[in-house]
C-alpha cells in the first residue's frame, strides 16, 4: 500500500511538470508576437553606401518579421541593428568587370538609449555588381531572412527586455504617476502601455495605474469642457450657441465624474431654447464614446495618440 502511494505521488508530479512545461511553451511561443523592436540602421557604418541604409533597415524589418516580432513605433528604446564588416572587396575577371563584396553582418538586439547590447548574432553575406554600390546591395539582399540561429539570438534579446521591464516596473508606474499629477495623462498611459504584454506580472500592473490615469483624464477633460460649453451658453443664449455648446458636450465621456453636470446643463440649454425659439433642441451625446467599449484599447488608442505626435529623430548609442 505504501508503494502504491509513492508511485501515485510520483505519477502526479510527472504529471504536474509535463502540464507546466507545456503551458511555458505555450506562453514562449504567444508571447513572440506581442514583442515589438525599433528598426535602426546608423549613419556610422564604415563604407555603407547612403543608398544602401534603407535596404539594410528593409532586411532587419523582414528578419523580425519571420521570427514573430513586430517593428515598434510605440516604445523606441529597445531596437534591433546591425554593423557590417566589408571583408574582402575584389574585382572580377568577367566581362564587363564587376565589383565583389564580402560582408559580415553583425545583427544586434539592446537598448538603444543606454547603448547596450543584449544579444548579437553574425552571418556572412556576398554580393556582385556593376559598382559598388549595387555589389553592396546584392549582398544585403543575400542575407537570409529564416536562418534558424535568428530563434536563439531574437529569443536571448527577447528575455533581456523581459528582465529589463520586471525590473522597472515600479519606477515606469511612478513615473507615469507623476505625469498624470501634471496632466500629462496621453504621455502616462504611452509609458505604461508601452510594456509588452508578454511581462504579465507588469502589464498587469500597469493596465490597473492606465485605468486609474484615464479616469484622471476623463475626469480632468469633462470639467474643462464643461466650463467651455458653459461659457459659450451664458455669453449668448441663443440656437448657434446652443449648437456650438452642443458639440463640446457631445464628447464628454459618460464614465466621467461631471458627466451628470453635463446632462443638467444641456437639459437648460433645450429648455431655453423651447421658450425662445419655440422649437426643440435635438441633442444626444456621442454614443461612440459609450460604455460598451474595449477599455483596454481606448487605453491603447490614447497611448499611441500621444506616440504618434512625438519627434521622430530619436537619438540611439550604437550597440557595438
Amino acid at each position: 500500500m505504501k508503494t502504491y502511494k509513492i508511485f501515485l505521488l510520483l505519477l502526479i508530479l510527472a504529471l504536474s511538470i509535463n502540464i507546466a512545461q507545456a503551458q511555458n511553451s505555450n506562453v514562449k511561443m504567444s508571447d513572440k508576437g506581442r514583442f515589438g523592436l525599433a528598426v535602426w540602421v546608423p549613419e556610422q557604418i564604415e563604407g555603407m553606401p547612403i543608398a544602401s541604409k534603407k535596404n539594410l533597415e528593409n532586411k532587419l524589418t523582414q528578419i523580425i518579421a519571420a521570427n514573430g516580432i513586430t517593428t515598434n513605433a510605440m516604445n523606441s528604446r529597445f531596437i534591433i541593428t546591425a554593423n557590417i564588416i566589408i571583408t574582402s572587396k575584389d574585382i572580377t575577371s568577367t566581362a564587363p568587370v564587376m565589383q565583389a563584396y564580402t560582408l559580415d553582418v553583425t545583427l544586434y538586439i539592446g537598448d538603444g538609449f543606454e547603448g547596450k547590447s543584449f544579444s548579437s548574432y553574425t552571418t556572412t553575406a556576398k554580393g556582385v555588381g556593376e559598382n559598388e554600390t549595387k555589389a553592396y546591395n546584392a549582398a544585403l539582399k543575400n542575407i537570409q531572412v529564416n536562418d534558424p540561429n535568428y530563434q536563439s539570438f531574437i529569443d536571448q534579446g527577447k528575455t533581456k527586455i523581459m528582465e529589463y521591464y520586471n525590473a522597472q516596473c515600479d519606477y515606469i508606474i511612478k513615473n507615469a504617476k507623476s505625469l498624470a499629477g501634471m496632466n500629462k495623462f496621453d504621455e502616462a498611459i504611452w509609458n505604461l502601455i508601452s510594456v509588452p504584454d508578454a511581462c504579465t506580472e507588469c502589464w498587469d500592473k500597469c493596465i490597473a495605474a492606465s485605468a486609474s490615469i484615464f479616469q484622471q483624464k476623463i475626469d480632468f477633460e469633462c470639467k474643462t469642457k464643461l466650463l467651455e460649453a458653459t461659457n459659450i451658453w451664458n455669453a449668448d443664449q441663443s440656437w448657434d450657441a446652443a449648437q456650438n455648446a452642443g458639440k463640446i458636450l457631445s464628447s464628454i465621456d459618460p464614465k466621467s465624474s461631471c458627466f451628470n453636470e453635463s446632462k443638467t446643463l444641456s437639459d437648460k440649454i433645450a429648455k431655453r431654447i423651447l421658450e425662445v425659439d419655440k422649437r426643440e433642441w435635438d441633442f444626444k451625446y456621442d454614443q461612440e464614446i459609450g460604455l460598451k467599449r474595449d477599455m483596454i484599447k481606448a487605453y491603447r488608442d490614447v497611448g499611441v495618440a500621444w506616440g504618434n505626435g512625438q519627434p521622430k529623430n530619436v537619438t540611439y548609442k550604437t550597440l557595438w
